[in-house]
């Protein structure tokens, strides 16, 4: 690794208001001259939603990805002003805005040596040499401030050697060309996007020998198969052949040198040579047109049907390549890496609206600012929508028309693409606040993939809200559908409880969502807009990523008129009011039943024999899940019961404390020692194949192989236990409070 090379220790001390100082001084009420509500106004809701502006969202948008703005650069700093700006407008601004700063461990290519990779011949000649930038289709991508495609964290080096094709880089790819017999030590990998998480491609290469990877997008995953020009952008929504995506190769969440601890000048800091979840080596992004120079240029066997891409080719398996082909037998790849990894200052921006009633209970709506180039999709669209928001709500705010009930906290994150670092440092350094007063957060990255309907990730609490938010709300486009029945048209399960209802999604690590609900235990969600998976077999929107990625780009072909943008915009609107301004807080904890249940059947079906094999009883999670199912039923009643009546203020608080802390008696700190952050039992990463319990399918997964009574099993039976303790604390904090 280089050197660290520090830049400025120095920070305003506006800067370092924390979210403490901020909602300690602005909860204390100012004698506002209003009367504080008491619910949702249904008035106050509509005028919310007939005010959110497509135009405003479409104009904020190409300010938004007007130039580049990667994390800490000058561009990403002024649009951190830019918030400031808006927040503090006396006419539609906040109660409050700062822009706390971190410092944090961040990585970039050369500027001095580019990153290369070329094809050397046996004399040391180079026969060929990948493009270093995307081609300048539209004057976008040619500017000095368009990073050149990279892989972050990647170590540098120079390793050459034969290329093998490893499809998606998994481990089981790797074995099966071990199973071919093809020798994978000093060769170079040529992996495709998918299947694996970017940096778990280099670290299982690296068990295998090989001494770098390059890393591709194939137009069968993202195109449709098409590549020719006239098919893809500028002349429609598909990734050109020379387009990159570049991303995080780091394996964690958060700034790599402070984990668990804010990155304050003051924190500690680990040495880089302990420093774990980088690369183990080189590797770099191409982009398929090079890819395709390389790969139907290769020797050996064919690959299988299923490792077959759309470049126009067979796919070979190598190791180098052919006789016959464009390069000689004996040539070899060179991968050049001049990665340098630098401390720079990343800004957060927060605004704060006061709550009127409650002011001690957030709702947090965030989204990241950072982009790796002109980031129009990722992340300006949701930035776009968060700006409109935010507008909206000032302006009442301002007029004196409307305070929430419960504060609102709007946050714009740093650093979130080199791996979701402002949202966890925000999480480290206010680790105990934000747990005890968080209601829920919600998520808005992307706000747009494509226009054809609603995607919603999140967890069971939160889908009561979403469903009652989306069916008020019009679906953009003809006709006359709400956004839910529009949705359950594309996306949609059968409920035990509901019937057919539109599916939620489980969220896993892809934006700030993650070190809320892992690490902190908040009922979050993700909402955006996107496309019709009947017709497209993209893994993610093309230009993902890449500096085709652009305000035009939206603008002819995500979302033409921005309908789709203003939908997401009311619909997180909607949602943000229903959980700030309601009495009675809108989470359905029962809906946490059916989960429950679904994972009891699914362990008892697959895992039930080979656990009875070994004198291990699901019997205790039988049970523990009947307890959850009673007391969320229990609850339920109490709820209705009171909703009927006049309730006392403080026994509704009582009630919403239970269904805000439900999410926390999940987690154990304990329960996934190998997985940084990961401490809910039943959302962490999953690698057993049954849909159950994370930690007890992985724990099965391990244990299946090995002998009775060894430290696997009885890793499965602490698994067990990790998770009926968990469901009988859960089942506990829905009892009535006075009760243990």
């Amino acid at each position: 690794m280089q050197s660290l090379k520090v830049l400025g220790l120095g920070v305003g001390a506006a800067a370092l208001l924390g979210l403490g100082v901020i909602l300690g001084h602005f909860a204390i009420p100012k004698g506002a001259n209003q009367p504080a509500p008491q619910d949702l106004d249904l008035e106050v809701l509509e005028t919310v939603m007939r005010q959110l502006d497509a135009s405003r969202i479409r104009e904020d948008l190409r300010e938004l990805s007007r130039e580049p703005h990667l994390s800490s650069s000058p561009r990403d700093e002024a649009l951190v002003q830019l918030l400031l700006q808006r927040w503090r407008d006396p006419v539609s601004g906040l109660d409050a805005a700062e822009a706390p700063q971190y410092e944090v461990l961040l990585s970039f290519p050369s500027q001095e040596q580019p990153n290369l990779v070329e094809v050397v011949g046996p004399t040391g000649d180079i026969l060929h040499t990948c493009r270093q930038r995307e081609e300048n289709l539209t004057g976008e991508q040619g500017g000095p401030d368009v990073v050149p495609p990279y892989a972050a964290y990647g170590p540098p080096g120079t390793p050459q050697g034969l290329l093998v094709y490893a499809n998606q880089g998994t481990e089981e790819d790797f074995k099966e060309l071990q199973t071919q017999g093809i020798k994978l030590e000093g060769t170079i990998a040529l992996t495709r996007y998918g299947g694996a998480g970017r940096g778990a491609k280099a670290v299982n290469a690296a068990k295998h020998g090989v001494a770098g990877v390059l890393v591709y997008t194939d137009p069968a995953d993202i195109n449709d198969g098409l590549s020719l020009p006239n098919e893809t952008f500028p002349n429609s929504w598909h990734l050109p052949p020379s387009g990159v995506e570049r991303g995080s190769y780091y394996e964690y969440f958060g700034d790599p040198l402070t984990p668990y601890l804010p990155a304050k000048p003051s924190s500690f800091r680990l040495d880089l040579t302990n420093v774990s979840g980088f690369p183990p080596i080189p590797t770099q992004p191409i982009g398929f047109q090079d890819a395709k120079d390389l790969l139907c240029n290769l020797n050996g066997t064919s690959a299988l049907a299923t490792w077959q891409g759309a470049l126009g080719c067979d796919y070979k398996l190598g190791p180098g390549f052919r006789a016959d082909g464009d390069f000689s037998a004996d040539s070899q790849v060179k991968v050049s890496v001049y990665n340098r990894l630098e401390l720079r200052n990343s800004s957060n921006v927060l605004g704060i609206i006061r709550g009127a009633v409650e002011p001690d209970r957030y709702v947090l709506y965030g989204n990241h600012r950072d982009s790796w180039v002109h980031g129009a999709v990722d992340p300006s669209s949701g930035t776009a929508v968060l700006l409109e928001i935010s507008r909206v709500l000032g302006t009442l705010l301002k007029k004196g028309t409307w305070r929430p009930r419960r504060s609102i906290v709007l946050a714009s994150w740093g650093a979130e693409e080199f791996g979701l670092i402002g949202s966890t440092e925000f999480t480290e350094e206010f680790f105990s606040k934000l747990q005890e007063r968080t209601v829920a957060y919600i998520n808005v990255d992307i706000s747009v993939f494509a226009n054809a309907t609603l995607r919603v990730q999140g967890t069971p609490p939160v889908q009561s809200v979403v469903f009652s938010a989306t069916k008020e709300i019009r679906s953009p486009g003809t006709g006359d559908l709400s956004i839910y029945d529009n949705w359950i048209q594309y996306f949609n399960r059968s409920s035990p409880v509901y019937g057919i209802v539109p599916s939620l999604g489980s969220l896993g690590a892809g934006s700030d969502y993650a070190p809320f609900i892992h690490f902190l235990g908040i009922s979050s969600m993700d909402i955006a807009y996107t496309y019709d998976r009947s017709k497209t077999s993209a893994r993610i929107y093309p230009t993902y990523h890449t500096a085709f990625d652009t305000f035009d780009y939206v603008d002819k072909f995500l979302d033409p008129g921005f309908g789709s943008h203003q939908a997401v915009a009311r619909t997180a609107g909607s949602v943000l009011l229903r959980l700030s301004d309601s009495f009675f807080l809108p989470l359905n904890v029962s809906d946490y039943s059916e989960t429950l249940r679904s994972f009891l059947q699914a362990a008892q079906q697959d895992l039930g024999a080979l656990l009875e094999q070994h004198g291990i009883s699901l019997g205790p999670l039988v049970t523990a899940v009947e307890k959850f199912e009673s007391a969320a039923e229990a609850l339920d009643q109490h709820i209705s019961a009171l909703q009927k009546g006049s309730p006392d203020t403080l026994q509704v608080r009582m009630l919403n404390d239970q269904l805000m802390l439900l999410e926390r008696s999940f987690l154990n700190p304990r329960a996934f020692p190998e997985e940084r952050y990961y401490s809910h039992v039943l959302w962490a990463p999953h690698t057993g194949s049954t849909a159950t319990f994370p930690g007890l399918a992985n724990a099965c997964s391990t244990a299946k192989d090995t002998d009775p009574g060894s430290e696997a099993w009885a890793e499965v039976q602490r698994q067990l236990s990790i998770v009926v303790v968990a469901l009988e604390g859960a089942a506990a904090t829905l009892r009535p409070v006075a009760d243990l």
